[in-house]
């Protein structure tokens, strides 16, 4: 599933191309995805125009004049894809046309994405984002309010990071990227994650997603940027998917299987979670 830094890039192609644009055309070829999508969404975006976009988590916003909003989720395969190319793409369930020939099309093959309408001014008490915890990339992210949320919690921190609750838009990729940087093991009891581990958690968690938006994200699976490009932060894992690769911080790469034995997977509710032994505690 797209995590933050990929929600940031997609929002981030789709306002390049529609911010301040005019829809003209608005195609919708089904409605069974997730949830059922609003039987008036496509009447709603023709003609509309695009004033701004939002990101919340792992949640677009596209903003219309007149005060509405479409809320997107990618789900587990949800892309955009913007062309100038008329030809239609397998799975696409939206299309849209802007005024200055671009076509925008939301392909999910899976259906596990999400398409709605929101009141602009009601975007954070929609049931999807109304429990959401603070953006990571925000002054509301600190390292007082992350040992707050993580106060009482016997969860190690690799779950209670994932918790959206906790701190909104972190998956599994860059929660272990992450907890190394912070050098924080993540089966480590969330609660005791306070003063020198979280001040150490909070700019380890900004870097990572700063350098993976840079990126344009990690390309895994399904993901893609709208214009085509994969996301090049996978090139950048220091543990995710690396399995019994040599750690990159242990002192000498040459001989870091004897150091620390590589970098280890283990299994947390059900997901991958890739580690140092040696260096995270």
């Amino acid at each position: 599933m797209p995590e933050l830094p990929e929600v940031e890039t997609v929002m981030r192609g789709l306002a390049l191309r529609l911010e301040g644009r005019r829809i003209v055309q608005a195609d919708l070829a089904r409605t069974d995805l997730r949830w059922p999508v609003p039987t008036e969404l496509a009447d709603t975006l023709r003609g509309a125009r695009v004033e701004g976009f939002r990101r919340r988590a792992k949640y677009i916003l596209m903003r219309l004049a007149g005060g509405r909003s479409v809320l997107v989720h990618l789900g587990m395969s949800g892309r955009m894809r913007i062309s100038r190319d008329a030809s239609a793409a397998a799975h696409e369930h939206l299309v849209l046309w802007t005024d200055d020939g671009w076509r925008v099309g939301f392909v999910d093959p899976r259906r596990f994405g999400m398409l709605d309408l929101v009141a602009t001014e009601a975007e954070d008490a929609h049931r999807l984002l109304a429990g959401l915890g603070p953006e990571p990339l925000s002054n509301e992210f600190s390292e007082l309010g992350l040992s707050s949320a993580l106060a009482g919690r016997r969860t190690p921190i690799k779950a209670a990071l994932l918790d959206q609750r906790v701190v909104a838009g972190l998956g599994n990729i860059y929660v272990s990227e992450a907890l190394f940087r912070a050098r924080i093991s993540p089966r480590r009891s969330a609660a005791t994650v306070a003063g020198a581990r979280a001040a150490r958690l909070v700019p380890a968690i900004r870097e990572t997603l700063a350098e993976a938006i840079a990126a344009g994200g990690s390309s895994l699976r399904d993901y893609r940027q709208p214009d085509g490009e994969l996301g090049y932060f996978s090139h950048a894992w220091r543990v995710y998917g690396r399995e019994g690769q040599p750690c990159p911080e242990c002192p000498d790469r040459q001989t870091a299987q004897t150091v620390c034995g590589g970098v280890r997977r283990i299994v947390q509710g059900g997901r991958s979670t890739f580690h140092c032994p040696r260096l995270q505690r």
